[in-house]
């Protein structure tokens, strides 16, 4: 049957393609209260596409975007996988570096000459959630998926999921399940069809100092008032030394070294860092002595200025003394770095620092944002040696294994409160411009990530429970 399956997929590409393009040309950009309608109307369009190939399928209301809850008929004796997408997409601006409009979703030739879907939300994640609604809806027409599913599709991934934890605790008895599969990552290279099995984690905080309730002339109080852009250069300015080691107090604790096995298979994987760094037209890198770029990407934790506001920032000159200065700062974690514990960690530094100095007259204020932990699955599991042989199936390339060095928070979220682990079964390339212009997805990733999830399906149906 699987073999009809795939076929089916192979011989239904414009099908596929022209589907995919409504569910992209809707604008559901979960930050914009502009956008709220368009966010239910894109849940509405998936809730009915799976209604049609006939699962029970609704879009659910919660405080924020819907979520969309569909199942197909489960039967007694399979195991039961939990499909995790998600339909909110990022801002597309700046507008004005589209080649074509971010929610008209074109296909044209990649500058390497690859097939490839253009448009905000095309891998991130619309493309790839598809891919999942179309290998189900094939194997629909032959008689039903071989294995219970239970699809859920939120649409607040992008602004940190704030309903989806407690809309899963209200409703853990119907998404109980034996293995939860995301589609939400990359693929090694072109050619290179990967299993992720390690995420890193985040904590993004903002540190503010506020000196004068107002701008100041800097002719007439320069030198006689605290500066507080002065201050917070010189409080980010503690966080690193000239290596690039953090100087945070603690934030090194429970890091779990790099296994000399994994650190032997990474060194073979085709990466250049010569490329790497000319593609981002960088003359050389930077990082943690002593580890290669791809273990600082995926392995090893980090520190970063995300974004910095103070005083006059328009055209020409405005001489003053900003009243306040702000930094907004993202901590990427690897297992076992506790994000509660780096939040503190980091608190503590400023407050350290800002006692040091001693500085007099300014305010000087750290707020937590948002948090996730780090995921490491184990990979010597069944569900992942399904994962590796649906891949080869699909792709027709041997995958390897990888970390990724960015973070998906509901991995965590359905370790904790459905007990389970999960596949992080993806199909992007490292090119694709996730979160910015030109976002696109390969379409050779898009039918062959289809043909591996039907693949997938049927593997996994004929694990025991």
């Amino acid at each position: 049957m699987l073999e009809q399956v795939l076929r089916d997929i192979d011989q239904s590409h414009d099908a596929s393609l022209n589907a995919l393009k409504e569910f992209l040309a809707i604008p559901s950009i979960s930050t914009s209260p502009e956008h709220k309608a368009d966010c239910r109307r894109c849940a509405q369009w998936a809730a009915n596409k799976l209604s049609a190939i006939g699962f029970a399928a609704t879009a659910r209301d919660t405080p924020g975007h819907p979520v969309v809850v569909a199942k197909n008929t489960h039967q007694p004796g399979r195991p039961t996988v939990l499909v995790y997408g998600h339909y909110d997409v990022q801002p597309p601006e700046p507008l004005d570096p589209w080649v074509s409009p971010p929610f008209e979703p074109t296909v044209r030739k990649t500058p390497d000459g690859h097939d490839a879907i253009y448009a905000r939300g095309a891998v991130d994640d619309k493309g790839q959630t598809w891919a999942h609604m179309y290998a189900l809806a094939m194997w629909q027409k032959h008689g039903g998926v071989p294995v219970n599913i239970t699809f859920i599709i939120e649409g607040e991934e992008e602004v940190g999921s704030p309903n989806l934890a407690p809309f899963i605790a209200a409703n853990k008895d119907e998404l109980k399940c034996d293995v939860a599969l995301v589609s939400d990552t990359q693929q090694f290279a072109r050619g290179i069809p990967a299993i992720t099995y390690g995420l890193r984690g985040l904590v993004y905080m903002e540190v503010k100092v506020t000196g004068a309730d107002h701008d100041l002339h800097s002719g007439l109080y320069g030198g006689a008032v605290p500066n507080p852009a002065n201050i917070l250069c010189e409080i980010l300015a503690t966080l690193h030394d000239q290596s690039g080691k953090v100087m945070i107090e603690n934030f090194y604790d429970g890091v779990i070294p790099l296994t000399a096995g994994e650190r032997a298979e990474w060194k073979k994987l085709p990466f250049n860092d010569e490329k790497f760094f000319a593609d981002l037209k960088l003359s050389s890198g930077f990082g943690e002595a002593g580890y290669s770029t791809i273990e600082r990407k995926w392995a090893r934790p980090t520190c970063d200025i995300n974004g910095l506001t103070s005083g006059y920032q328009g055209p020409g000159a405005k001489t003053i003394i900003p009243s306040s200065a702000s930094a907004k700062v993202s901590m990427r974690l690897v297992p076992n770095q506790d994000p509660k514990n780096i939040a503190e960690a980091f608190t503590r530094h400023i407050e350290r620092v800002k006692s040091e100095k001693g500085w007099k007259g300014v305010k000087v204020e750290v707020h937590a944002h948002s948090s996730a932990p780090p995921a490491l699955v184990p990979t010597d599991g069944p569900a992942v040696q399904c994962a590796l042989k649906a891949m080869e199936i699909g792709f027709g390339e041997k995958p390897t294994l990888m970390r990724e060095g960015g973070s998906i928070p509901i991995v965590s979220t359905f370790k904790s409160l459905l007990e389970v682990d999960t596949l992080l079964v993806g199909f992007g390339l490292p090119d694709d411009r996730i979160h910015s212009p030109n976002e696109k997805f390969d379409l050779d990733a898009l039918f062959k990530g289809t043909r591996t999830l039907a693949a997938l399906y049927a593997l996994l149906g004929s694990l025991k429970t």
